[in-house]
């Protein structure tokens, strides 16, 4: 951890530092087996597409460009209904036959998540949301018949509200993020998420050299960083963890070597990552496996959400919302950019890369 490298630059800073060795999970293969296993058995499951970006990629002077599009899952437009779904199936496991109401805060995608999901099994969702919620994600979860409460209070603030409510009302929460004596439910919506990397590695049609993933609280990345560490232990791709520039709370705690919390009322486009809070499950893996951190800019998400749409050459156009493309609009600036070929040649960007990105939202 000594050594630690900077860079500040015009649209991101990033922090380079060695990978370090972690333990692999007990039972991880028992445990990811388990979760595409329940996630085949919904009556709406398919495979979300893996788009090859092979015109971009030459553009690019690389060996390959990959993008899992979760724009198509479960209907939601996002890849938040591994993670809903697979906690409240472990949580109705111990409970008998019934009614119950299920409570969260979110910036959109899990709130819908939830709330599509206990409609769906016919239960109740009260979803929180932070200040500043758009209107376009709270009717987005009021489709699913939930009850819809804005605070006045940050993500982080409204996290512990929620928590509140559910245990002053008799209600369960699902939240993504671990809180003192809630550990279980969180660890199983991370373990939801390792489904859409599952998938990804059975379609790719070579390992990555290269896996940048984006973060909030850290639970989605935490996800895919756990599930390649089992299934590359001791040979992991270059992990890049990407967060929004005004609430990099993982990049922050990297830095300074202890957990950082960001707090007041940080505002980026990127929503689904608008999280001053590393979730304290995931975040030490986190930090250990990976070898570059990144603070981005709004405009990097609007470079890579222009370029889905607008693809090069012969690739397939998608849908890639603001949470889900700032991998995309990431990695064609540090390819792309004159000035950055010191970063690359740290980072080991050439022509024998394989890059894997994953757009976890369409479009609104």
């Amino acid at each position: 951890m000594e050594n630690k490298i900077e860079y500040t630059k015009e649209s991101f800073e990033l922090l380079i530092k060695s990978p370090e060795a972690y333990l692999l999970e007990a039972n991880a293969s028992e445990k990811y087996q388990r979760v595409i296993a329940f996630h085949q058995t919904l009556p709406n499951y398919e495979v979300t597409p893996l788009r090859a970006l092979n015109d971009l990629a030459r553009s690019l002077q690389i060996k390959g460009l990959y993008v899992k599009d979760e724009s198509s899952r479960f209907g939601l437009n996002a890849f938040k209904g591994l993670g809903a779904s697979y906690a409240m199936h472990e949580i109705l496991k111990t409970l008998p036959s019934g009614s119950y109401t299920f409570v969260s805060c979110t910036d959109g995608n899990h709130g819908k998540a939830l709330a599509w999901r206990a409609k769906m099994l016919g239960h109740k969702a009260v979803i929180f949301m932070p200040i500043g919620s758009e209107m376009r994600r709270i009717k987005a979860i009021e489709a699913f018949d939930a009850k819809v409460v804005v605070t006045e209070m940050n993500y982080d603030d409204t996290v512990r509200f929620a928590a509140e409510y559910a245990a002053e009302n008799g209600c369960y929460l699902v939240q993504d993020t671990a809180l003192p004596g809630y550990e279980r439910v969180p660890q199983d919506i991370v373990l939801g998420y390792t489904t859409m990397v599952q998938e990804a590695l059975n379609q790719i049609p070579v390992k990555p050299t290269h896996v940048f993933v984006q973060a909030g609280v850290g639970s989605m990345a935490g996800g895919v960083i756990g599930y390649l560490n089992y299934l590359f232990h001791g040979e992991m791709p270059l992990i890049g963890v990407m967060e929004a520039s005004s609430v990099a709370c993982i990049y922050e705690s990297v830095k300074q070597n202890t957990m950082v919390c960001i707090g007041g009322e940080p505002y980026t486009a990127m929503a689904g990552l608008n999280c001053g809070e590393a979730n304290p499950l995931v975040f030490p893996m986190i930090k250990a496996l990976s070898t570059c951190f990144f603070k981005c800019e709004d405009v990097l998400t609007f470079k890579g959400m222009n370029r889905a749409k607008h693809p090069v050459g012969e690739d397939p156009a998608f849908s890639s919302g603001e949470s889900g493309a700032v991998g995309l609009g990431l990695v064609e600036t540090l390819l792309s950019h004159p000035d950055y070929l010191e970063i690359r040649t740290a980072l080991k960007l050439d022509e024998n890369s394989v890059v894997l990105l994953f757009s976890t939202e369409g479009e609104i």
